[in-house]
């Protein structure tokens, strides 16, 4: 692994988005939501996705520059054109105006069409927090994943993510997919050479595999809990869930029509929608109580399941939230680290757009 500073991996990262054209506020956005996921340990949304939008850009998949309108709007609700912009851009803009709908009316939902990847979730719900709004956050995603009792690639990771403020505890923060892991867990795997924990995939037989490859071989994703015994089901139906919020409701593409993100898939040659689908939401909490009585009791929950009696052999009880919190912490203080490939392929991609990164981050001048 080679240690980056954040603040020099989120700069190279807008510099690099305003070399595909974004604005210069869009692009500090995008690279924002990357360094995020980065600092919070999620390593396969951060710089090592950038690669991945180059590509859709260069292919003529996304638009470095969407015009984003609202189609449909009430006062609590809207539906957002992306304009096939990063999702990156897209699903921000959406939650900013789920926060002012909220303001005046409550709450404000807003589905989004014509999108693309957005990042961690978390990021998108985690905004509504300073408002002391309850944030949400979901996007439908490259279908990988099939159903219960299927062998079919039908629907994405499709994760969903929960913000809620608390007043002197963090806050609680619930970010997770709907599936055993997350595509970019197994993207890991492949870079480190290593196989993947039996429950993750299947192959394209609908066999059990711990073959981290066995996507790019016809494999599929499991739903979160794995087989029907454990669990399967339900992660399905939260999976299916996501689809539907994401996608039916906004005008995207859904299920087995979703434009992918990854590489080894071509689009769908035909659409039921347009691009990806996201869906947001914010509830402003004094429209149900007292924004300081409910955070008084948000932290005196949160201190009564932190305080729970441990298991044998386990040290604490954690917080939705904390390892990413304690994470964020650490590496803002001693920096990011890249695995060899990613540094390679964010070489590559600085030579592809005449932009400089220092490969070796001990000559990289403190600002």
């Amino acid at each position: 692994m080679i240690i980056y500073p954040s603040e020099y991996l989120k700069d190279f990262t807008a510099e690099l988005f305003q070399c595909m054209g974004c604005p210069e506020d869009q692009a500090r956005t995008a690279a924002d939501c990357l360094n995020q996921a980065d600092l919070r340990g999620v390593d396969s949304h951060g710089v090592a996705r950038l690669s991945g939008y180059v590509r859709l850009w260069e292919l003529k998949r996304l638009n470095a520059s969407p015009e984003m309108k609202i189609i449909h709007e009430t006062p609590s609700t809207a539906v957002l054109d992306g304009d096939l912009g990063l999702g990156l851009v897209t699903a921000p803009f959406a939650m900013k105006l789920a926060i002012e709908k909220a303001k005046i009316a409550g709450t404000g939902w807003v589905a989004v069409q014509n999108s693309n990847h957005y990042g961690i979730a978390g990021y998108h719900a985690m905004m509504a927090l300073e408002h002391d709004m309850i944030g949400i956050s979901m996007t439908n995603a490259s279908p990988l994943v099939a159903p219960t009792f299927s062998k079919s690639r039908f629907l994405g990771t499709n994760p969903i993510a929960v913000a809620i403020p608390a007043l002197t505890e963090p806050p609680f923060v619930i970010d997770m997919a709907t599936t055993t892991v997350a595509n970019g867990k197994l993207e890991v795997l492949q870079r480190k050479g290593m196989d993947a924990p039996l429950g993750w995939t299947q192959d394209k037989d609908g066999n059990p595999t711990t073959d981290a490859y066995s996507l790019k071989k016809g494999g599929s994703m499991l739903p979160l809990g794995g087989d029907r015994e454990h669990g399967g089901h339900k992660g399905y139906c939260l999976g299916a869930m996501v689809d539907i919020f994401s996608a039916v409701l906004s005008g995207a593409n859904y299920g087995p029509w979703v434009p992918p993100f990854v590489s080894f898939l071509e689009p769908p040659a035909n659409q039921v929608g347009k691009g990806i689908g996201h869906f947001l939401g914010a509830i402003r909490v004094d429209a149900f109580r007292p924004a300081t009585g409910f955070k008084e009791d948000m932290d005196n929950w949160i201190k009564t399941f932190r305080n729970a009696e441990t298991s044998t052999g386990q040290e604490r009880v954690l917080i939705p939230g904390d390892p990413e919190r304690e994470l964020t912490f650490e590496r803002m203080k001693n920096g990011i680290p890249l695995h060899e490939q990613v540094v390679a392929d964010l070489l590559e991609l600085s030579l592809k757009f005449g932009l400089k990164f220092i490969v070796n981050p001990d000559k990289i001048q403190s600002k």
